[in-house]
């Protein structure tokens, strides 16, 4: 009965969302797909490709975290499918655009648009999937965005050979126009909405109609742990995005390799990441279906702390024994652990910010801890490399190694703290 109903209609739901976040980030990065041909035709120096790009970037932590709230406040089947027809439509538009003023404009109205995409998946994926799966599934759901940055430039590069970029540009954005409308459709926000009972209780409502059990967002942003799992994301996001940025650097100007072990070294790095956002919904999931979750503590935390663990090994063991003489094996296999332990927390924060936040405000907790974790790729940027800049780049990983190394150690002590954030009945407390 319930089971063949709920199955099929989470088949649709989540094919409809991992299209849509497939589309949502190829059309984030249409423009770099298309530099080159862009450059050829429109004269742009490295300042007007930089305000471009970080008009972009600016636009997007500021609407991810405004699309988290938005989320526990309005329907998240219209927010997902209204922002996937908003990145359409400035896709369509910048292809019709010449001028520097306009693509920084419009690529900043793509970051606004962008940032409505992944909050309500959160949220969607919270009320049809048991916590039991929710972790595999939400890992599953973001390896759409490796499938697009990764088929994105041979299909830009294939595009390219017949049609001129602009072409490239129109072509995909009318195609998340008419997704955005197949989405609005499939999606269906919760079980009660097509007559199946809800997998999360409801709140029960009091005497006058209050919903007693739903917390206030003052009892959300007092709760300890929502500020712990916000420092650790801020760290882990931040060390991961050292590596990412600036490992390649790392490699060739301090250890003497070439270039193309440094750019194998990154692919290795997104290779194991792939595979650890996988295997850490899934292990933690395992972990949740044996004990459940309580108001103290997380079944994920085992598997969070080894994986935080194994990034201060595998830092650890790229700022000490690589060198010039290095095996490339070597170097691969220390970036695919890295990527394997970094990528799996990344996930992991995520689901648990979600799941520990209070039913109203599950979309709040999120956008709360992305936020900091932003915070933490903008310590990765100009900060990290002013340090490399007076001192070296092996300095500047030992301190990065030496933060990741603490934040783990810190959040070992703290792992069994109240979790359950929010308004929790005495009863239960």
């Amino acid at each position: 009965m319930a089971g063949g109903g709920y199955g099929r209609y989470r088949a649709v739901i989540f094919a409809a969302m991992f299209v849509g976040y497939t589309l949502y980030y190829f059309n984030r990065k249409t423009f770099s797909f298309v530099m080159p041909a862009v450059m050829a035709e429109v004269p742009l120096g490295k300042d007007e490709l930089g305000l471009i790009t970080s008009s972009q970037s600016a636009a997007y932590a500021i609407s991810k975290f405004i699309s988290g709230v938005l989320s526990d406040q309005m329907s998240a089947r219209w927010l997902f499918s209204s922002g996937l027809f908003m990145v359409g439509l400035v896709n369509v538009v910048f292809s019709w655009s010449s001028t520097v003023t306009a693509f920084a404009g419009l690529w900043f109205l793509n970051g606004l648009a962008q940032g409505l995409g992944w909050p309500p998946c959160g949220k969607i994926l919270r009320k049809w999937f048991e916590p039991s799966q929710f972790g595999t599934w939400w890992a599953i759901l973001s390896t759409s965005m490796n499938l697009a940055g990764g088929l994105g430039p041979i299909i830009a590069a294939l595009v390219s050979l017949n049609y001129d970029w602009r072409t490239t540009l129109s072509f995909s954005g009318f195609l998340c126009l008419v997704v955005s409308f197949v989405c609005l459709i499939l999606i269906k926000n919760e079980p009660a909405d097509v007559g199946l009972p809800n997998i999360e209780p409801g709140a029960k409502k009091g005497k006058k109609g209050s919903s007693n059990d739903n917390s206030t967002l003052t009892e959300l942003l007092l709760s300890p742990y929502l500020w712990v799992l916000s420092t650790g994301y801020l760290v882990v996001f931040g060390v991961k995005t050292c590596c990412t940025d600036w490992g390649q650097l790392f490699l060739i100007q301090e250890r003497g390799q070439s270039m193309l072990v440094g750019s194998s070294y990154m692919s290795a790095l997104e290779i194991g990441g792939l595979v650890g956002s996988i295997a850490a919904g899934y292990l933690s999931d395992r972990a949740v279906a044996r004990v459940g979750l309580s108001s103290y503590g997380n079944p994920r935390h085992a598997l969070l702390l080894s994986m935080m663990a194994g990034m201060c090994v595998s830092m650890f063991l790229f700022r000490v024994t690589v060198t010039g003489d290095s095996p490339k094996l070597w170097i691969l296999t220390l970036g695919a652990v890295f990527g394997f332990s970094s990528y799996g927390p990344i996930a992991l924060f995520g689901v648990i910010a979600n799941e520990s936040a209070p039913a109203n405000l599950c979309g709040t907790s999120h956008a709360i801890v992305a936020l900091m974790a932003n915070v933490g790729g903008f310590l990765a940027g100009l900060p990290f490399s002013t340090i490399a800049k007076h001192y070296s780049w092996a300095t500047a990983f030992w301190v990065a190694e030496i933060t990741c190394t603490a934040s783990t150690v810190a959040f070992f002590f703290l792992r069994n703290i109240r979790t359950k954030m929010g308004r929790v009945p005495k009863k239960a407390d």
